[in-house]
């Protein structure tokens, strides 16, 4: 079930992010991932619109809109391809009708689900931060 996040949840979302965002950015260092983990807490949720999925009393994915863009969507992994994200970004495309995303060349994933989703590289960019390149992906 698709519902508003609620601050309870953010233990629960924290652990899926960080699941799911080691497997799909290997590539990303810890000093990276424990900066973007108090990021996620402090400042993306409480500034985006956060719909979580839950399953038998379980937060499994959430996804996280900031106006038009998808700032955040992801799955635990051992929930991965059974239709969770799809589901979550079907909620997100009955709310927009363009919708845009970056994501990380280097995360094989993430860019297989979008593909999937139907969204179409606009434009590639270098990640300051990291050094990595990023794909900005727009649907519609």
């Amino acid at each position: 079930m698709i519902r508003k996040f609620h601050d309870k949840d953010i233990a629960e979302v924290l652990d899926v992010w960080f699941l799911a965002s080691s497997l799909a950015h290997p590539f990303l260092s810890e000093d990276f991932m424990g900066q973007e983990r108090e990021n996620i807490r402090d400042k993306w949720i409480p500034n985006s619109e956060t719909w979580v999925y839950e399953h038998e009393d379980e937060v499994i994915g959430f996804i996280s809109l900031i106006g038009k863009e998808v700032g955040a969507i992801f799955v635990a992994p051992d929930w991965h391809g059974q239709g969770f994200g799809r589901t979550l970004m079907d909620h997100a495309k009955s709310i927009h009708n363009t919708l845009e995303v970056e994501v990380f060349k280097e995360n094989k994933i993430g860019r297989r689900f979008y593909d999937r989703q139907n969204f179409v590289v606009i434009k590639e960019v270098l990640h300051e931060e990291t050094g990595n390149q990023i794909i900005r992906m727009r649907w519609n």
